[in-house]
């Protein structure tokens, strides 16, 4: 995309943006806060949130100290996701998303509604929230999957809960494989070209699928997806990049960003 053509589309999504925002916070001539729950204790400014959206966004961001992306781990914290929106609340957030794809889907739909539902009472119900776990799976039906091929980060018992999740969803999972990371700080290993690689490899184990699930949110998968799409010809759905996307449309942003892929590149 040549250089005029960027700048145009950047000035169109900033005059939309601002056409789309919540009355309060036009009148109040302000960004929106994003209030973020992350599982690790201090995660900050998200990087991928800084590259989409720049200073268009206020990121709030709130931690559980999850340790290990194991069922057990998640146990550990789930009572801490209370109290973290609450803190968001008394910061100013203007929504919330609780962040952790596994967090949210490891006991299943009806468990993942309830944890919006406590994000919503924790909130007493004034702001607009999500999980990650949901902007994933609608990120999915907008693009119109309905066979999957998922990379994960996750070891083989989350996979499998991952499975299931998706299956709730009506989607088949044509080839799933991880990457076998449980201890929280092992995600920092995972390089953006070995994430690349182990992507096209899952995708090409299947070449039934027609969309592309890369799920862990301390997985960075902005910067892939793009290739991603183009080396495979298949839509992508990753959690951290596509849990933003979901985020600032809940505070009346229009999320459109080019150049990360169909999804986002997408107005909603």
């Amino acid at each position: 995309m040549n250089t005029s053509r960027r700048t145009l589309l950047a000035a169109t999504s900033l005059a939309l943006t601002a056409s789309l925002l919540p009355l309060h916070l036009r009148a109040a001539n302000r960004v929106p806060k994003l209030g973020m729950i992350f599982p690790p204790i201090g995660r900050g400014v998200p990087e991928e949130g800084v590259a989409m959206y720049g200073e268009r966004v206020e990121y709030l961001a709130e931690g559980l100290g999850l340790e290990t992306m194991t069922p057990e781990g998640y146990e550990a914290v789930i009572d801490r996701i209370g109290p973290a929106a609450q803190r968001l609340v008394a910061r100013g957030a203007d929504a919330v998303v609780l962040m952790g794809t596994s967090l949210s889907f490891f006991k299943g739909e009806a468990y993942n509604q309830r944890l919006t539902d406590s994000l919503r009472e924790a909130t007493n119900g004034k702001l607009p929230v999500t999980t990650m776990s949901t902007a994933v799976i609608k990120g999915l039906k907008t693009m119109g999957a309905t066979r999957v091929a998922a990379p994960t980060a996750y070891n083989d018992e989350v996979n499998s809960r991952l499975r299931s999740f998706l299956m709730e969803h009506g989607f088949e999972v044509v080839a799933l494989r991880g990457l076998g990371v449980e201890a929280v700080e092992d995600i920092n290993l995972v390089t953006q070209p070995m994430l690349l690689d182990f992507c096209e490899e899952v995708v090409k184990s299947a070449p039934q699928a027609d969309a592309i699930l890369v799920s862990c949110g301390g997985l960075r998968t902005l910067e892939i997806l793009a290739p991603l799409e183009q080396r495979t010809g298949l839509p992508a759905v990753s959690s951290t990049p596509h849990a933003l996307y979901a985020a600032t449309a809940l505070v009346g942003m229009d999320p459109y960003v080019d150049g990360y892929g169909r999804l986002i590149g997408t107005h909603a």
